[in-house]
């Protein structure tokens, strides 16, 4: 019998990216809606790329915090 390796989640939900992010779900809400993270709908379901969350975080690191 063969076992399969354990994969790496390819989407998270809204609670887990999140968390990952260490925000609120409104604030993900709101970066949603505003089209700065994309997010992927599968049914009624709302899920996020990590890839696309990981992007996301790569990209705030290069805007200050002070920018308006």
């Amino acid at each position: 019998m063969s076992s399969t390796p354990p994969t790496e989640a390819l989407l998270w939900t809204a609670r887990e990216t999140a968390k990952a992010l260490s925000i609120c779900p409104k604030t993900l809400w709101a970066l949603t809606r505003s089209g700065r993270l994309p997010a992927v709908r599968i049914g009624r379901g709302v899920r996020y790329d990590v890839a696309d969350v990981r992007a996301f975080v790569e990209s705030a690191k290069g805007s200050s915090v002070n920018d308006s």
